[in-house]
């Protein structure tokens, strides 16, 4: 089995395992960076950890947008009070996927946790992702507060507003802005320097993730710093070349498709040499171009 195999089986397992069932995070650690004044940003380190987390720590306490993996709370938790020993006030979920809801079941009984109105559908019923189902969090980790277009919460002196953003990763994304820190969690709207997992059979679309991430860039200031739901913190410049890759992978499929190829023969033929460097993360050059293909069949 080849090491992008095993990573995608990995992922395919720790997405579709309920919460309690979760593997041993021992070996997994937490990388603290302080992104701006009241904002920090917790990145998992030496394994899988989930998504990263963005944390508003203040007079007013502690707001986090997203919480990782239960098996992970313990570890959160502490990294939490060496930022600032405030309570923990609001969870924010940027989307229904376990890497980034499960630690709900952890920390909800704290916290008052939103989400889109489908992020809270997803996690109350049986999902699908690459062909497993996903168990529904008990009710407790629920969100409490939904939104439909956008919703903001008033926290530590800046206007913390949640955006929906349609048909990109999947249909319920909300992107987070830190208005007066001039920082943005995209959730898994943006796989840092890798080409994204676009969950298609949940409502995503390759299509109208490149829109989304246009939409993104056009109200986003040149200095502005940017949380990825996974990867490093990036900035406007890596969100711009992130893009590009998207339209014009996307281009290119679409090209193909106009000459008559079908997808087993576009993924022979592959992506032009400028994009294969994209392949670094867990979806490689035939998944993506699989997805991309699959996003134009629904166009």
């Amino acid at each position: 089995m080849s090491r992008a195999t095993r990573i995608s089986a990995i992922l395919c397992l720790l997405l579709a395992v309920p919460a309690h069932a979760e593997r041993d995070f021992s070996a997994v650690g937490l990388k603290t960076t302080r992104v701006a004044d009241h904002v920090w940003m917790l990145e998992g380190s030496g394994g899988f950890a989930g998504g990263n987390i963005a944390v508003s720590a203040g007079p007013d306490g502690i707001l986090i947008v997203d919480d990782q993996f239960a098996g992970m709370a313990s570890k959160v938790r502490a990294a939490l009070a060496a930022i600032d020993p405030g309570p923990l006030r609001f969870i924010l979920n940027t989307h229904w996927h376990q890497d980034h809801t499960s630690g709900n079941t952890v920390f909800a009984p704290q916290a008052l946790v939103v989400a889109h109105e489908n992020v809270r559908n997803r996690l109350r019923t049986p999902q699908q992702v690459f062909g497993r189902t996903v168990e529904p969090l008990p009710p407790h980790a629920w969100p409490v507060v939904t939104f439909d277009q956008s919703l903001t919460i008033h926290f530590n002196g800046e206007a913390i507003r949640a955006v929906h953003f349609p048909s990109g990763h999947t249909d319920g994304d909300g992107i987070i802005f830190f208005e007066g820190s001039n920082v943005v969690h995209m959730g898994d709207h943006f796989f840092a320097g890798q080409f994204p997992f676009v969950d298609v059979a949940n409502g995503g679309n390759a299509l109208g993730l490149a829109e989304n991430i246009g939409r993104v860039l056009e109200r986003l200031p040149d200095d502005a710093q940017i949380i990825p739901g996974h990867g490093p913190l990036s900035s406007r410049s890596d969100l711009e070349a992130y893009h590009r890759m998207l339209t014009g992978t996307i281009g290119h499929v679409r090209q193909r498709l106009a000459d008559g190829q079908n997808l087993a023969q576009i993924q022979q033929g592959g992506l032009p040499q400028a994009w294969k460097q994209w392949e670094r993360g867990f979806i490689k050059e035939s998944q993506w171009i699989a997805t991309i293909y699959a996003s134009l069949e629904r166009e």
